[in-house]
């Protein structure tokens, strides 16, 4: 006898309540943030709603960042550059593994969409809301050495980061993509020319270190910018490790 599956919201993580809940059309997400009863001394600013509308969206964006890494690598090998080759090779296989989320940027702080200051959003069947566990963690990624996790520091500048997480030869020496944990991404000025000031990292911040790719020859200029977004699609780990 074939079963028919429920419609249902998952929330997990740092909540009392995880778990499905029954969904209806119209749910919205304080309808959700009522049963599940997050922590109040959550880590709420890193909170991620997975919303299943966006799931095409988002695939399409990864293939898109996927085929611009297999370009650049290819085109490197033909112009003789193998370590921006390597580099290219090694993000693509990076990319790959991370999964496709649907994540849409929202505020799930549960006071701020209860009085009003959040946006109370209409939920999907299948949506997820995820409150990850509390971090001291910044990661840099893309033109560095090897990925690094590094301690958060209250007020650093997001580009001190990288004196802890040498950049390669291929880096891109004018521009780093900082993505907060809310899943909002900037580009942030870094070099002597153009420097920003007070551009902080907070705690599960990403940085990453964008890849050169000014050579004509080898046509991604977007790749950077998408990669960022695609990055900025991935929840915080539910658990502490």
């Amino acid at each position: 006898m074939s079963t028919v599956s429920q419609a249902a919201v998952t929330v997990s993580g740092d909540v009392a309540n995880p778990g499905n809940l029954p969904y209806n059309p119209g749910m919205r997400m304080q309808d959700a943030i009522n049963q599940a009863q997050p922590n109040p001394e959550g880590y709420w600013l890193a909170g991620a709603w997975l919303h299943t509308p966006l799931l095409e969206q988002q695939t399409r964006l990864k293939v898109g960042v996927l085929f611009d890494l297999k370009m650049l690598q290819r085109g490197a090998l033909l112009n003789n550059k193998a370590a921006l080759a390597a580099l290219a090779g090694r993000l693509y296989d990076e990319v790959n593994r991370l999964r496709v989320t649907g994540r849409k940027v929202a505020v799930l702080d549960p006071v701020a969409t209860e009085v009003g200051f959040a946006r109370n959003y209409v939920l999907a069947d299948d949506d997820r809301l995820i409150y990850p566990a509390r971090t001291n963690n910044v990661k840099v990624v893309g033109a560095v050495e090897h990925p690094c996790t590094l301690p958060f520091q209250a007020q650093q500048e997001a580009r001190d980061y990288l004196d802890s997480c040498p950049r390669l030869a291929e880096a891109e020496a004018d521009f780093l993509w900082l993505i907060q944990p809310d899943g909002r991404y900037q580009s942030v000025p870094v070099a002597a020319w153009n420097r920003q000031d007070g551009v902080h990292a907070v705690a599960g911040s990403t940085i990453l270190v964008p890849v050169r790719n000014d050579n004509t020859d080898l046509p991604t200029p977007d790749l950077n910018e998408q990669l960022a977004q695609f990055l900025a699609t991935q929840p915080l780990a539910e658990a502490a490790p």
